[in-house]
């Protein structure tokens, strides 16, 4: 049963666009952005890159850069700038953390060997040639080093944060469902402050050949979704500090945003049980909320039948309720980010509110590439409101 409004008080957020509030708000406001993308070094796949990081700003201790993968490294710094952005140092110790994550860096070299003797395997021999080989050659501590789980303890050691901690896998859902948990947490009284978030590095081969054997990454030049092709993704980091409303004003923190509603899905895409129907679902009392001129913040992925799903879903929107505003569809700007794109879409959301001429709402949408649905609701803040 929720008590009272949670609020965005802090955000982290790092992209191809740069780190922090500032440069990915200047680029939302620039007419002539043109993308970042590197087309060379994943060829044939467009991605868009991190840019260079100063890593120790954010993590001091050189030892724990080396033991982390970079995708835990991405995840740990985005916190401590979230951290940062809320002004809450000093209120680690009772922060509830709350991280969506994938898998570890596969072992590449090791792969390539691995597929390289089986292709001049007959079938009979390759499951048992497969086994053999993985099991002789992966490095237990590479399995260590694999646990999703580590970013949630790479973030605790670092920044100190020390409340209670959740890890959720499951690709875009992920992200979706730990921002709701999180925010629920926080409305029924669970908790005062929370930080929630994700990281995904898009420059991987393992997670490129997956998409990519699976028809669904752009191949050659990047062009923007609008052209389709496929999904091109990205390297972000996203972590939001989530407040309730007393916690924040007891503090003398500023509101970012307020998270009005939170609602996620997971269709079986098939038959009728589609992701537009779920979408339509989760809209529910949403539709009641919804003001004129609302603006959208897309998560279409650039993934075929997922981005028709969603542009179906938000057509039928527009027909039946309040006027639209502007639709911004960050994946042309930052990729696609699987784990933490719902994340860095509340973000951009809650600094899209914060512009001199804010649309009234912000709807954010996230629809998965497997699975996976999500709506959000933000509103820009006013103190005191009953």
């Amino acid at each position: 049963m929720a008590t009272e409004p949670v609020w965005i008080t802090g955000i982290g957020l790092v992209s191809c666009l740069g780190e922090g509030a500032d440069a990915h708000l200047a680029a939302l406001e620039a007419s002539d952005a043109r993308p970042v993308v590197d087309e060379e070094g994943f060829a044939p796949f467009p991605v868009h890159p991190l840019p260079p990081l100063d890593l120790d700003r954010q993590i001091p201790k050189r030892g724990d850069q080396r033991q982390m993968e970079p995708w835990q490294r991405l995840g740990t710094y985005a916190a401590g700038l979230a951290i940062d952005s809320a002004g809450a140092r000093g209120l680690v110790a009772d922060m509830h953390l709350v991280v969506a994550a994938g898998g570890g860096e596969r072992d590449t070299a090791l792969d390539e060997a691995v597929l390289s003797e089986l292709a001049t395997m007959p079938p009979e021999r390759a499951a048992p040639l497969l086994n053999e080989r993985l099991a002789g050659g992966l490095r237990p501590t590479l399995f260590l080093a694999q646990l999703s789980n580590l970013m949630a303890g790479n973030v605790s050691i670092v920044h100190g944060v020390t409340g209670s901690s959740r890890t959720f896998m499951g690709e875009e859902a992920a992200g979706a469902d730990a921002v709701r948990i999180a925010s629920a947490r926080l409305a029924e009284g669970r908790g005062g402050i929370a930080l929630v978030g994700g990281a995904y590095v898009a420059g991987r081969w393992d997670m490129l050949l997956i998409y990519g054997l699976s028809g669904l990454l752009r191949r050659g030049a990047w062009a923007p979704m609008a052209e389709g092709g496929g999904m091109v993704l990205g390297s972000v980091g996203a972590f939001l500090v989530l407040e309730t409303r007393s916690h924040a004003e007891a503090r003398g923190a500023r509101g970012l945003a307020e998270l009005a509603a939170v609602a996620t899905g997971s269709a079986r895409r098939t038959g009728e049980d589609t992701a537009r129907a779920s979408a339509a679902a989760l809209a529910g009392n949403m539709r009641a909320l919804l003001r004129p001129g609302y603006a959208v913040v897309s998560g279409a992925s650039g993934a075929v039948g997922p981005t028709e799903e969603e542009a179906g879903f938000l057509a039928d929107l527009r027909d039946a309720g309040p006027a639209q505003g502007p639709v911004l569809r960050t994946a042309d700007a930052v990729g696609h980010s699987v784990e933490a794109s719902f994340p860095a879409n509340l973000a951009l959301a809650a600094l899209a509110l914060g512009r001199p001429d804010p649309p009234p709402q912000a709807l954010v949408a996230g629809f998965g590439v497997w699975r996976g649905e999500a709506l959000a609701l933000l509103e820009p803040v006013r103190e005191g409101r009953a």
